[in-house]
């Protein structure tokens, strides 16, 4: 019985020798020790700047309320002439147009010898103090309806459209041209109803027109009181400064800076990445390894983006193109290769 135990243990002693010679799986060095990953990145600096946050918007430039006139005949009659042309600079008081003034011009000569003979009957009491009050009155009427066949400019512009020709019936609806002074214009603009609150009169509007990299900066000069509930937009006014070459009518996009700090840290946008639970995260560079900060972000201005979190300081080198791969790797620190500076 112990010479078949002693058997048993040695052919168990051999088979195990066998599996650690010809199965055992090998492991190799470089298996046993993994080098560590290296990724490569770009960098950039945390710096301070000036951030801005936005409110869209889009419109059309007009004329201020007050910078616009359409003219129409006080009296109906027939345009017996028109003294300006679509284009033309006109200042206040201008004589455009002309209505026919034959049935007036008789009724004031007719006025004019009837004050004349009330005048000399006066003289040697021969009338009496009414009917030389009610001459002066029909002479008075009949100078103003001389003068009411007369359209003059009401403001200081330039005529942008003709309606009428010589010879034309115009009746008290007929508008007879328009008037726009220029000098005068402004970007009507819609905006969200949600933004309205954040604007005020003064606040800086960024013009972007598409025709042109140069956004001429303006400010708003007024802001709707209420939303239209038809579309939950308000509406607000720029000024246009004067030498842009925009003209009424013409489509606009703007930019209205509703909010602005100064001295914020501010990094790449590419610079911040967010986790699969909704965290931002940037990457710090400390020596060759890139370390992963939580950070709270702010404002984003065109290609910067507003940071705050601890051990987010200026100067600090932070990665920007990597950063989202490095982040989703979900290691703390990770060895790291600087392409550029």
């Amino acid at each position: 019985m112990k010479k078949l135990s002693a058997l048993l243990l040695l052919i168990g002693l051999s088979g195990a020798f066998t599996w650690l010679v010809w199965f055992r799986p090998v492991t190799g060095e470089e298996e046993e020790k993994k080098p560590e990953a290296l990724v490569s990145v770009h960098v950039s600096k945390i710096s301070r700047a000036t951030v801005r946050r936005y409110v869209a918007a889009f419109g059309v430039i007009e004329p201020e309320p007050t910078a616009s006139a359409r003219l129409a005949p006080s009296v109906p009659g027939v345009i017996t002439a028109v003294h300006c042309v679509e284009g033309q600079r006109v200042e206040s008081g201008s004589l455009l147009f002309e209505l026919d003034g034959r049935a007036s011009e008789v009724a004031a000569r007719f006025a004019q010898k009837t004050l004349d003979r009330q005048r000399k009957l006066a003289e040697t009491d021969g009338t009496s103090l009414k009917a030389l009050q009610e001459a002066e009155q029909q002479w008075a009427s009949a100078h103003t309806q001389q003068e009411l066949l007369q359209v003059r400019s009401p403001i200081a512009g330039t005529v942008s459209k003709l309606n009428v020709r010589v010879g034309e019936a115009a009746d008290l609806t007929t508008s007879l041209a328009e008037i726009v002074d220029l000098g005068r214009l402004v970007a009507t603009l819609l905006i969200p109803g949600e933004s309205l609150e954040s604007l005020k009169v003064g606040q800086t509007v960024e013009l972007i027109r598409p025709d042109s990299t140069n956004h001429p900066m303006t400010t708003l000069t007024f802001v709707g009181p209420q939303i239209d509930p038809k579309t939950g937009s308000g509406l607000v006014r720029a000024r246009i400064p004067m030498g842009l070459g925009l003209a009424p009518g013409q489509f606009v996009k703007a930019r209205i800076v509703s909010e602005e700090r100064t001295q914020r840290l501010v990094v790449p946008l590419a610079s911040v990445a967010r986790d699969p639970s909704g965290s931002d995260y940037i990457a710090l560079v400390e020596g060759d390894k890139a370390i992963l900060k939580p950070v709270q972000v702010g404002f984003r201005d065109g290609n910067q983006v507003e940071v705050e979190g601890e051990g987010v300081e200026a100067d600090k080198t932070v990665v920007t193109e990597g950063a989202y791969g490095l982040i989703m790797t979900q290691q703390f620190a990770t060895r790291i290769q600087v392409v550029n500076e």
